[in-house]
């Protein structure tokens, strides 16, 4: 599936998903970076990068432990205002969602697994 259209297909998945990138972990750039119609951005452009590049690091120091403890599946974060889902889609590129607090996660989560 091509990044533009595994992109949509995350953000058509459920209207609670805010915002969705897809990161290439081997050549370190942005595959896809889109917010979801209508969504109002929390962080300046500055910031989204800022958080997306710590998100991306934390990543690549858990995996320093794969080895003992196993591959990272998914890692979520709670915040007062939204989530944050981070996990790889392949062995090569990392999913970096945000969506509404309200949203089922493990059930996006799920979603994402399957498509």
């Amino acid at each position: 599936m091509e990044y533009n259209e595994l992109g949509k297909a995350i953000l058509g998945l459920d209207s609670a998903i805010r915002f969705v990138t897809i990161f290439d972990t081997k050549d370190e750039k942005i595959l896809y970076s889109e917010h979801n119609p209508g969504t109002t951005n929390l962080l300046s452009k500055e910031e989204s990068q800022e958080s997306l590049q710590l998100a991306i690091n934390a990543w690549k120091t858990r995996s320093k432990l794969a080895s003992k403890i196993g591959k990272g599946k998914y890692v979520l974060a709670e915040y007062e205002k939204i989530k944050r889902i981070t996990m790889p889609f392949d062995e090569s590129h990392l999913l970096y969602i945000t969506t509404d607090v309200g949203s089922n996660s493990l059930d996006l989560i799920d979603k994402i697994k399957n498509l």
